[in-house]
C-alpha cells in the first residue's frame, strides 16, 4: 500500500533536550551570485571559493553558462568556481534563461543580457511568475531594451531585446517591492560607458542591507559608487580608465548568516547553546543583524574569536522566548519565517513592521506564515505592512501537517516548530535545497549533538 501526502511528509524531530552545537553553514546565497554576476562581467578569471552550490546559485551559473560566460568547477571541491567572462564583454543571444524560483536570477540576468547581441528569452517554475518583475524591466525599457511579454505583463516569462550599444543614463522606478530590482540596474551599470543613475520614487525600499552588500560587492570591484538612501538615489560609474569591474584574482564567500538562523534559534526552542563556526568579523548580510534581534528576544548571544581567528556566533537559551512587541524588521524581512517560528513560543505578542514586500517572495509568505502558525493551534494574522503573532502556550499546540509552499524558509519554519511541537510534519523539505542541499542532514547532526 502506497504511503498518503502526509504519511510521506518529513517528520520534524523534537528536541532531545538542551543542546550543545556546533553547526558550519554553506556560503551565502546573496553574496555567491553577487560574485558570480561580477565575475562575469569583468575582463580576466576569477576564482571563488567557498561558493554556495544550491538550486539558486546552479541556476545562476547556469544563466551566466546561456549567456557565454564560463563557470568551471573543480571536480574535488563543488564550491570553488572559475568564472571567465566572455572575451568580447558582449554576452551570447539567442538562449533560453531559466529562473527557476530564484529571485537574483530573475533580477539579476536580464540585466546582463542587456550587453548581448542580441534578443534572450526568460523563462521560471509556475510560482515565479507570480513573483514581481516590472520595476526592473521598466527601468530596462528606460534603457532602450524592448520586452515581448509570452504571458501577464510584468512577470515571466519573456523575452528581452537590448538596445543597439546601451550607454546609460538615468532611471526612475518603484523598487519598494523589491530591493533585487535597484541592485540588478547598478550591477548593470558598472559596464556602461555614461555609468547609470538609479533613483526610487514610492514607498519604503526593502532590504537595505542586501542594496548596501551590493554597493560593497562593486566597490570591491573597483567600481565607484555613490549612495543618497535618504533620497532614494544610486548613482555607479565606471573607474576612470577601467571599464569594466574586476573583482579580485579569488574571492571567498561568507558563510550564509540568514541560513544560520533556523540553526541559532533552535537553543532558544530547546535550551542549551548552538554554535555557528566561521562567523564573520563584519558583513553586509541581513543575517548580521541575528544576534542582536536575538538577544532582544531573551537569548544570551556571544560572538568572539575562534581557533585561527575564525569567530563562532553562539546562542545560549533556556526554552524561553521574549515576545518583541511592535519591532520593524525592514532590514532583515528574510529572517521573519524563522523569528515567526520562535515567538510562537514566546510570553508575549509581537508585531513584526517592515515586511509587507514578503508577499511577492518565493510565495505569499504573510499569507503562509499566518496559516500555518494557525494550524499548529497558534493564534497569527496578516497585518498590512506584517504579521501579528499572539503566543497561546506550547500546550495548546497541537500536531499538524505544514506546507512549505515550495519556500525553503517555510520549510526551515516548520522544522523550527516541530522541535517545540510534538508531530509536526512537512511536506517537500527537500526545497531546502534552494538555498541548503543537505539541511535534513545538518539538522540531524544538530540534535545528534544535543544527544552526546
Amino acid at each position: 500500500m502506497s504511503m498518503s501526502a502526509d504519511q510521506q511528509a518529513w517528520q520534524a524531530p523534537t528536541a532531545p533536550g538542551a543542546l550543545n552545537a556546533r553547526v558550519k553553514v554553506p556560503g551565502s546565497k546573496s553574496l555567491s551570485n553577487r560574485y558570480l554576476v561580477l565575475a562575469a562581467l569583468g575582463q580576466r578569471q576569477v576564482c571563488l571559493e567557498g561558493l554556495l552550490r544550491s538550486r539558486d546559485t546552479d541556476l545562476m551559473i547556469g544563466a551566466l553558462t546561456t549567456l557565454g560566460a564560463l563557470c568551471h568547477v573543480d571536480g574535488d571541491d563543488p564550491s570553488r568556481v572559475e568564472v571567465t567572462p566572455p572575451a568580447s564583454g558582449l554576452f551570447t543571444a539567442g538562449g533560453c534563461v531559466d529562473c527557476g524560483l530564484a529571485g537574483t536570477v530573475m533580477r539579476f540576468a536580464p540585466a546582463l543580457a542587456m550587453l548581448g547581441d542580441g534578443p534572450t528569452r526568460f523563462i521560471g517554475d509556475r510560482q515565479a511568475e507570480a513573483r514581481p518583475m516590472r520595476p526592473l524591466l521598466d527601468g530596462l525599457a528606460q534603457l532602450g531594451a524592448v520586452i515581448e511579454y509570452q504571458g501577464e505583463e510584468g512577470h515571466l516569462p519573456f523575452t528581452l531585446y537590448p538596445p543597439q550599444g546601451c550607454k546609460g543614463g538615468r532611471v526612475d522606478i518603484d523598487s519598494s517591492g523589491s530591493s533585487q530590482f535597484i541592485s540588478g540596474l547598478l550591477l548593470l551599470g558598472s559596464r556602461l560607458p555614461q555609468g547609470l543613475i538609479v533613483h526610487h520614487e514610492g514607498g519604503p525600499v526593502p532590504s537595505l542591507p542586501h542594496i548596501r552588500m551590493t554597493v560593497s560587492d562593486l566597490r570591491q570591484a573597483g567600481i565607484r559608487v555613490e549612495a543618497d538612501e535618504k533620497d532614494g538615489c544610486w548613482r555607479v560609474q565606471a573607474a576612470e580608465g577601467r571599464p569594466y569591474p574586476q573583482l579580485p584574482e579569488r574571492v571567498q564567500v561568507e558563510p550564509d548568516l540568514s541560513n544560520a538562523a533556523p540553526f541559532l534559534g533552535a537553543a532558544m526552542v530547546a535550551g542549551g547553546s548552538v554554535s555557528v563556526v566561521g562567523w564573520p568579523a563584519s558583513s553586509t548580510q541581513p543575517g548580521a543583524l541575528l544576534p542582536g534581534i536575538l538577544s532582544d528576544m531573551g537569548a544570551q548571544v556571544d560572538c568572539t574569536d575562534g581557533v585561527g581567528g575564525n569567530k563562532a556566533c553562539t546562542v545560549c537559551g533556556s526554552g524561553k522566548v521574549s515576545g518583541l512587541g511592535d519591532y520593524d524588521l525592514s532590514a532583515a524581512g528574510e529572517l521573519a519565517p524563522t523569528l515567526a517560528a520562535l515567538l510562537v513560543f514566546a510570553d508575549g505578542p509581537t508585531r513584526l513592521h517592515g515586511i509587507g514586500h514578503l508577499r511577492g517572495h518565493e510565495t505569499n509568505r504573510l499569507a503562509a506564515l499566518t496559516a500555518e502558525i494557525n494550524r499548529v493551534g497558534g493564534r497569527a494574522r496578516e497585518l498590512e505592512d506584517g504579521l501579528e503573532i499572539n503566543p497561546v502556550g506550547r500546550d495548546a499546540m497541537h500536531p499538524a501537517v505544514l506546507e512549505s509552499y515550495g519556500d525553503h524558509r517555510m520549510a526551515t519554519f516548520g522544522a523550527l516548530l516541530g522541535l517545540g511541537i510534538l508531530g509536526v510534519r512537512v511536506r517537500n523539505i527537500a526545497t531546502t535545497a534552494k538555498t541548503m542541499p543537505d539541511f535534513v542532514g545538518m539538522w540531524a547532526g544538530m540534535l545528534e549533538d544535543g544527544r552526546g
